[in-house]
């Protein structure tokens, strides 16, 4: 229906509109206003450093955010560079990023106008048939001359637009969940990074590891075929038993069978990094076939304070901008409570004929505001405000053990780098006594007061320990990885943010 104003009513509309205007921007929104999470880990907040940090290894400065650059590897370092731009799991955390910018988008054009255009033109036939059916059948058509059909043109175009004014807030809290969400896709994104960067690593240090090993035990197996050998001949010269040809031919094999899984854990290692790096698996082979040595950690690693840590991890800082989001759907529920208050207009021309279609005549327009209230659904939105409030404590808790589990994890990962650091020290000195010892037999040798295969099974023990100590320093490595991941490093800069991520009450 198309109405035409009177100039009492446009002032009316106005004043109606103006109050509105000044309600809006008078409103609070509904709902509880998001404080930050609640105090988890107080005394973490203010200690100077980790509990199972040792002092003899580990410093109180600012850690190194792309923490692979201190293991001095370039190998390495190009392959976390490609994963992180590569990865396919690094372009699916990208797209819900986007995907949850574009609905903070969205909210946000919720408050202003929204509004679009229309056109028509029509025609309409009528037969003088239905004429004489209304009129009775009595023969006024012919009195009247009527043409065999009547036809009728119409033609329109016009403006409409429409504004939600939301007095409430209730619209102002959603904008404040999708905001929360993006931030926490953005955190999620960087989570990625964190876990993307710990794997490469992780795979590429045990892909070393099982490289050097492989080349130990290529070295074993040549004593044991030298020590079967020498048995045989002695058994030949009946100086030796067959018990004893058969022991060290046992040996042989076994070390021989060990090596085949090795190398299927060096193609799996290989093809894992390609799958990290977004290539196809065994793609990096002619890069990484050739062995070279595990890099090392540096001797003093800094990891700055649980501070630091809390406000540095993503996780964290995901499950905080959940809390953020639940909260604000407790006030887009209770918005529901509320009526909804929208202003309405519409302008446009309407004519039969097309050359009086821009003419005075033909402008008409519509406009004013609109009320709706559910008012018998209030039992309907008591239960929603319950449900949103049930997901806001549940977020509470989730953040709580996220916190409490980012800390167990920097101290389990710092326990275990200090006490590997320390197996490896003692490794190191059994190497040491294990070369002197094989000098001491070579010598013997040589004098004649010690025979081949007891040399060569000191020499045998020396190359285990060799893998022993090959193996542990991987080992150390790849817990000075975890150290990083604890830490929540590699995404950024390893400066904390300024702004302090928990801050007291709800």
């Amino acid at each position: 229906m198309t109405l035409f104003p009177s100039r009492r009513h446009a002032r009316a509309c106005r004043t109606v509109t103006g109050i509105t205007l000044a309600t809006t921007l008078a409103a609070c929104s509904v709902g509880p206003d998001y404080k930050g999470p609640p105090h988890v880990a107080p005394v973490a907040e203010h200690a100077a450093g980790f509990h199972r940090a040792d002092p003899a290894l580990t410093t109180a400065q600012a850690p190194l955010s792309h923490w692979w650059d201190g293991l001095n590897d370039p190998v390495l370092t190009d392959l976390v560079t490609t994963a992180l731009h590569n990865s396919p799991d690094m372009k699916q955390a990208a797209a819900r990023l986007h995907t949850a910018r574009a609905t903070q988008r969205e909210r946000f054009a919720g408050f202003f106008p929204g509004g679009g255009m229309a056109a028509f033109w029509d025609r309409t036939r009528l037969p003088t048939g239905d004429i004489t059916s209304v009129l009775g059948g009595s023969g006024q058509p012919e009195a009247m001359s009527l043409p065999p059909a009547i036809k009728s043109d119409s033609y329109g175009a016009g403006f409409d637009a429409s504004w939600e004014i939301d007095p409430f807030g209730g619209n102002r809290r959603g904008y404040e969940g999708a905001r929360a969400q993006s931030e926490a896709q953005m955190a999620q994104l960087a989570d990625t990074r964190v876990r993307l960067a710990a794997d490469v690593g992780r795979n590429y240090v045990s892909l070393r590891d099982v490289q050097r090993r492989l080349q130990l035990m290529q070295r074993s197996v040549e004593i044991e075929q030298t020590m079967l050998d020498l048995t045989r001949q002695r058994r030949a010269q009946g100086t030796a038993s067959q018990e004893d040809v058969e022991r060290f031919a046992g040996q042989l094999l076994q070390i021989q069978g060990a090596i085949a899984p090795m190398k299927a854990q060096q193609a799996g290692y290989m093809d894992a990094l390609a799958t990290l790096t977004g290539r196809e698996p065994g793609q990096l082979d002619a890069q990484l076939s050739t062995p070279a040595p595990v890099p090392l950690p540096p001797a003093v690693v800094p990891v700055g304070n649980p501070a630091d840590l809390l406000r540095r991890r993503p996780d964290i800082r995901v499950a905080e901008r959940d809390i953020a989001a639940n909260n604000a759907q407790i006030g887009q529920a209770i918005g529901q409570y509320f009526p909804k208050i929208s202003l309405f207009g519409t302008v446009g021309f309407t004519a039969a004929n097309g050359q009086r279609f821009f003419s005075g005549d033909s402008f008409s327009y519509m406009g004013g505001p609109t009320l709706e209230w559910s008012i018998l659904n209030f039992a309907r939105t008591n239960s929603r405000v319950g449900e949103a409030k049930g997901g806001r404590d549940a977020a509470l808790a989730h953040y709580q053990g996220v916190v409490l589990s980012a800390l167990q994890d920097a101290e389990g990962a710092l326990s275990r780098f200090g006490h590997q650091r320390e197996y490896v020290l003692k490794l190191q000195e059994a190497r040491g006594a294990s070369d002197r010892s094989w000098t001491l037999a070579q010598q013997r040798q040589r004098a004649g007061t010690l025979s081949v295969i007891d040399a060569l099974d000191v020499e045998r023990q020396r190359v285990q320990i060799e893998q022993q100590q090959a193996q542990a320093q991987a080992s150390m490595t790849n817990d000075y990885i975890a150290v990083q991941k604890a830490l929540g490093l590699g995404w950024e800069s390893a400066t904390p943010s300024p702004e302090p991520l928990r801050t007291a009450g709800r």
